[in-house]
């Protein structure tokens, strides 16, 4: 069901079409499928072959109908499940339950993208889903503004699927208010409602979604042209069990709708994502002031906010409840504001600030005084942070602090500490510094590394500076780690990854070594020997060979999921045998730009490895 083929005729037995037998002449009762009697049925107005299809009582039956023609399905799709079997007498309990039960699971699953997506199989999946226990989540894909799903498909579905319980349209302009209309009068069950870049929907369709669907919970709008202010407000009014609002790139939503939609009595609101809005200090100064039960807050984008706005907002301590706050591009956010927020939101337990340049050591220090029970930092692109910073901040969170996140900190460079470290036996799980040009050369990696005995995950990105003498004694401060990512780390040579195995060699289930250039086959061996639990490797684009892929097939302990040779030059087609063994336990190999693996090869081992997802 769903391709747009169809038969002229249909096999299925005759019982399911019984009651198309009083509208058939006498002679043809005998067999309802000999295919005169189908030209003649088809030979009836769509009025009558409506009233002949609503009799159906079975979803059996009118699948088999439907595959018969277009014409026939797309008029089995335009019954609503209420106009089912109205006018029969003869159904039967088992027929009523299969109905009932269809409506109300809804716990079926389907995903149209691009070509596929159109109104002849949205209208197969109105018509056949009821058979199978109802239609539950829908998801409509456009792919390069291809798209044949219009307001006819979407209809369809409305009618034929009650049990909707998610929504999603993404990149389709032929959808438009109509559509949409429909769901909301038939779709009252719809929990989730997701549109992104659907022009032709107004705030029309989505007023009506908010008074025909009172179960809504999740709402997601994103660059949406026509939607604007209306709409946030009948959310406000009429969703009572909206808890996540996700709203992004819609040039008509403004402080009206925003603050009206976060101040509504009925709305209980934990998670709220606001980006690329029009939106000024006063949305900001509503958050803070009524977001009570916020729990998850981001903020992206939003360039009329200005450092009131993230002043007001921590300083009206309505944000008590606030555990996870992530701020992307926002110009506002400085050392005061920052300060304010701790102050008023100490619940916190993850922050993540992503390119705010007016963030710098003395802000971060105010904060961390005030938020104390923070478990998660992420800093990215924030270049005024230096490593006085990141060291304060562990300090002042010691007790608490599970995860240090750094990406791209032009300030994170490698300095003598001016001051001696207070703190001992730091509670961090994780540690990661990814592509910090300055960082890594030096002893402020050791320094930071050889307080936290307790890292699990170590992540080194792109550290270009980073060589085994700065990365040795980091290895031996930790107690035992669990995933290790080194990918990028052009001068780090076998004896880290030796130290490494030795070390850790009984706790590691992850190892990423892309693009360590310096690495050979002398690592593969010791990986081979002592990692008797690891399931992920990454040795792309090192300098591995056949030799040391052989010495990793033959351990006795080594039961890989994931492998990853991407770009090894020396990995050859002798190493065919080894990757077969390899292959039993593997889910995923990567072979991509392995240039002396023949075609030959790859194609035996395609074949072999029939369950293996292998990249080539």
């Amino acid at each position: 069901m769903g391709d747009d083929k169809f038969f002229s005729g249909c096999s299925c037995h005759s019982s399911s079409m019984v009651n198309l037998s009083c509208f058939m002449p006498i002679s043809s009762r005998l067999d309802v499928y000999f295919q005169p009697t189908k030209r003649a049925i088809d030979d009836l107005p769509d009025e009558c072959l409506f009233e002949i299809f609503k009799r159906l009582q079975t979803g059996k039956s009118k699948s088999c109908c439907a595959c018969v023609s277009r014409r026939w399905l797309m008029l089995l799709s335009t019954i609503r499940r209420a106009e089912n079997g109205n006018n029969s007498s003869g159904s039967s309990k088992s027929d009523d339950t299969e109905m009932s039960s269809g409506c109300n699971n809804g716990y079926l699953t389907r995903y149209l993208e691009g070509k596929r997506a159109t109104d002849t199989r949205l209208a197969a999946i109105a018509v056949g889903t009821s058979n199978h226990g109802g239609l539950g989540k829908l998801s409509i894909k456009g792919m390069n503004s291809i798209c044949g799903a219009t307001n006819v498909g979407l209809t369809s579905v409305a009618h034929g699927c009650p049990s909707l319980r998610a929504l999603s349209l993404w990149n389709i302009a032929s959808i438009g208010n109509e559509g949409v209309l429909e769901i909301a009068k038939e779709c009252h069950l719809l929990e989730k409602f997701d549109i992104c870049q659907c022009p032709l929907i107004t705030n029309r369709a989505l007023i009506a979604i908010a008074e025909g669907c009172l179960n809504l919970t999740v709402l997601s709008i994103e660059s949406c042209p026509n939607i604007g202010n209306e709409s946030l407000q009948a959310i406000g009014r009429s969703c009572s069990k909206l808890h996540s609002i996700s709203l992004k790139n819609c040039p008509l939503i403004a402080d009206c709708g925003v603050s009206s939609l976060i101040s509504s009595a009925s709305c209980s609101l934990h998670k709220v994502k606001l980006q690329a809005l029009n939106i000024t200090d006063f949305s900001l100064a509503v958050i803070g002031h009524y977001g009570k039960f916020v729990t998850h807050l981001t903020l992206c984008s939003l360039q009329n906010v200005t450092e009131k706005g993230f002043w007001m907002m921590g300083n009206a301590q309505a944000l008590k409840l606030l555990s996870l706050l992530t701020i992307t591009s926002c110009q506002g956010v400085t050392d005061v504001s920052l300060a304010a927020i701790g102050n008023g939101c100490k619940s916190l337990k993850q922050i993540c600030f992503r390119k705010c340049c007016f963030i710098s050591d003395d802000g971060l220090e105010a904060f961390s005084k005030a938020a104390r029970t923070l478990t998660g930092l992420e800093l990215e692109e924030c270049n005024k942070i230096t490593i006085s910073g990141i060291v304060g901040s562990l300090t002042n969170h010691e007790p608490y602090l599970k995860s240090l996140v750094l990406v791209k900190c032009a300030g994170i460079k490698d300095t003598a500490l001016q001051f001696p470290l207070l703190f001992h036996g730091s509670s961090l799980r994780r540690l990661s510094i990814r592509h910090c040009a300055g960082f890594g050369a030096a002893a402020s990696l050791v320094t930071i590394g050889r307080q936290c005995p307790q890292l699990q995950q170590l992540d080194l990105v792109g550290l270009y500076g980073l060589t085994d003498a700065v990365l040795l004694p980091l290895l031996e401060s930790c107690g035992g780690l669990v995933k290790v990512n080194l990918s990028g780390c052009l001068n780090l040579n076998d004896e880290s990854v030796l130290a490494l195995a030795r070390l850790h060699g009984a706790t590691i289930q992850l190892l990423n070594l892309d693009g360590c250039r310096k690495i050979t086959d002398k690592s593969l061996v010791a990986i081979a020997d002592k990692l008797v639990v690891l399931n992920e490797l990454h040795v792309s684009n090192c300098a591995a060979s056949d030799h040391g892929l052989h010495a990793l097939a033959r351990s006795e302990h080594v039961n890989l999921l994931v492998l990853s040779l991407a770009g090894c030059c020396g990995i050859s087609s002798r190493s065919l045998a080894s990757l077969e063994r390899l292959g039993k336990t593997l889910v995923g190999l990567n072979l991509k730009g392995c240039s002396s693996i023949s075609s030959s090869s790859i194609k035996a081992l395609v074949e072999k490895l029939w369950s293996c997802d292998i990249l080539v």
